[in-house]
């Protein structure tokens, strides 16, 4: 099984909606944890990867190269 990989600053859709209704996350942590921020309330959170590979539903953007 191959693991998804991430960056900061992807943009990624879960599953299910946070409780403000907001779908949309920002990559703002790596490491065995991944932190994201909600795009519509700002709240922070800290989930394994493995949760996060599975909620994930798409990868909306790409973090630019730079």
């Amino acid at each position: 099984m191959t693991h998804m990989h991430f960056d900061l600053g992807d943009r990624l859709r879960l599953r299910k909606p946070h409780p403000c209704g907001g779908y949309d996350w920002l990559v703002v942590r790596l490491g065995a944890d991944i932190g994201l921020r909600c795009e519509k309330c700002g709240r922070r959170v800290l989930l394994p990867r493995a949760e996060v590979e599975r909620r994930t539903k798409q990868v909306i953007s790409r973090a630019m190269d730079t």
